[in-house]
């Protein structure tokens, strides 16, 4: 295994963090700045659009119906998240500035992550057509649910945008093109599934842009100049105790409430991601160009974080359904 692989930092991380390397060296300006705003919205549309394309809709009839599943993930992206941000708010101001402490908070609020979700359920064992509709309607959800919120938690801080402006702006940037995609994937669908390896890159390419945008404005206004690195090191542990924290949660809740060993997996990768796809480009809409770099940060540690430990997690769960399978119970 090479260096990289024993660190277990992926390339998308390095390219991450080569965007945010380039923002801070060559912060681009004026009209130059204006331009690769206009693109990057018009990426963050065409990202969307081919998420919807991707969503079968087999899938999610298969999994709709498990109602009991599907609410308590919505309850641990949408409830407990959001009381466990709220819940750091003593560290604002004193371990936290208050820009990171907002970005926390942003990452609390956020949708759970398809791809991953899905990937690490599949991997694990788990009930992937549950899978795949609880993490594809916690997206949609998370247009409407995310701005409000955002508004109930932390009001006007960090000149956010209105929630029902910031819907507006959600619904048309992001659903419309997903819904568009999703209506077309009759006739670009099969075109779509072969060139996945392909627009991989795509999303990948589009979240760069965004990091890129978004940390070059926060360089540009003087923001990381009153930003102590102490306070980097606590955004990272945070990150790791409310993975940790939810993690154990949503095992705890699942076995508690008899679901099965596959309904379980599912519920503890959909309930304890958040998704850097999605959350980006709504933090673009959310929040001031000048503070969007700290916002986003938070999500970008915390990306990496769920990456390395639902990793190995879900070889565990693989490992032990072969060794030492767990005895099946009734989900309904």
């Amino acid at each position: 295994m090479s260096w990289l692989q024993r660190l277990r930092v992926d390339s998308f991380t390095l390219a991450l963090l080569a965007a945010v390397a380039l923002a801070w060296w060559f912060p681009l300006q004026g009209m130059a700045a204006r331009g690769l705003d206009d693109l990057t919205n018009v990426a963050i549309a065409a990202l969307f659009f081919l998420h919807g394309a991707r969503l079968s809709r087999e899938a999610i009839v298969a999994g709709a119906l498990h109602w009991r599943l599907h609410l308590l993930i919505f309850a641990s992206t949408f409830v407990l998240f959001p009381l466990l941000g709220l819940a750091l708010k003593p560290l604002s101001g004193l371990w936290l500035t208050p820009e990171l402490y907002l970005g926390l908070l942003f990452l609390c609020t956020l949708p759970s992550t398809v791809q991953s979700s899905i990937a690490f359920t599949s991997m694990a064992g788990g009930n992937v057509p549950a899978a795949v509709c609880s993490a594809s309607a916690s997206s949609l959800l998370g247009v409407f649910l995310t701005p409000l919120l955002m508004s109930a938690l932390a009001g006007s801080h960090g000149a956010m945008a209105h929630p029902g402006e910031a819907i507006g702006k959600i619904t048309l940037q992001l659903l419309v093109p997903f819904v568009a995609g999703h209506l077309l994937r009759r006739w670009i669908g099969p075109w779509v599934e072969r060139q996945r390896a392909v627009l991989r890159y795509t999303d990948q390419g589009t979240v760069l842009l965004v990091v890129y945008t978004a940390f070059a404005a926060s360089v540009s206004s003087g923001l990381w100049q009153s930003t102590p690195v102490q306070a980097l090191y606590v955004v990272i542990a945070v990150c790791a105790l409310l993975l940790a924290v939810v993690m154990v949660a949503t095992t705890f809740a699942a076995r508690r409430l008899g679901f099965s060993r596959e309904d379980e997996i599912a519920i503890v990768f959909c309930g304890s991601k958040k998704s850097l796809a999605t959350g980006v480009p709504m933090a673009k809409i959310l929040f001031a160009s000048s503070t969007l770099g700290a916002i986003v940060l938070p999500v970008m540690i915390f990306h990496q974080i769920q990456l390395i430990v639902c990793a190995n997690i879900a070889r565990r769960y693989a490992r032990r359904a072969r060794t030492q399978p767990m005895p099946e119970q009734a989900a309904d």
